[in-house]
């Protein structure tokens, strides 16, 4: 080979370890993003699974769709866009994030005092009530005093579902970031000095 073909196998043999990609090693591109992508779901699963055992959800969603959730919410997604990929309706988007005590900023824009909804929420006012005082539709009550629900039931456990569902996904992005800052660093390491203008 000639000399600019034998400084390539070098690199590649610096980078890879090995004079010769195998099979196996084929295989194996990636394995280590995918083990993540395991074990956050492992690790997703087990908070789904406690929040199952101790609340009552009431969206209409199975586990696979939850996790959807969770990951989707984290990645700044809508709800409209959430729904369009789980082939379901925003309500239902809605519905599923309560359940797991994830709440966005616009869920407290309110078009009324939300603290008087507590209030009223406290005096063990009805519904139909509630929407009467607030001067409100009972549907969009019925909506707030979810959200005040969601966030009572989160304060309860000191947000600590909604803090580990944050802390897996960071966990899982910076473990990606640092998988790809360690290869890139590995390429400019081994080219470091070389001529980028290469013909065979």
């Amino acid at each position: 080979m000639d000399e600019k073909t034998e400084e390539l196998r070098d690199i590649f043999v610096d980078v890879a370890g090995e004079e010769t990609v195998t099979e196996s090693q084929a295989e194996a591109r990636g394995s280590l993003i995918d083990e993540d992508d395991e074990q956050v779901a492992a690790r997703l699963e087990d908070v789904l699974e406690r929040m199952g055992e101790r609340y009552e959800f009431d969206a209409d969603l199975d586990e696979e769709a939850l996790y959807a959730v969770v990951r989707r919410f984290h990645e700044n997604e809508d709800d409209a866009a959430i729904a369009d990929a789980l082939d379901t309706d925003g309500e239902e988007v809605f519905l599923a994030r309560t359940d797991l005590h994830l709440l966005r900023e616009a869920d407290l824009d309110a078009p009324f005092d939300l603290d008087e909804l507590r209030e009223l929420l406290d005096a063990e006012y009805t519904l139909s009530e509630m929407a009467t005082v607030l001067d409100a539709e009972e549907k969009t009550v019925g909506r707030y005093r979810r959200v005040i629900d969601t966030q009572r039931e989160s304060r309860q456990v000191n947000g600590r579902f909604r803090d580990e569902f944050e802390e897996i996904l960071t966990d899982a992005d910076l473990g990606t970031r640092m998988t790809e800052d360690i290869h890139e660093t590995g390429l400019e390491d081994a080219t470091d000095g070389m001529e980028t203008d290469v013909s065979f």
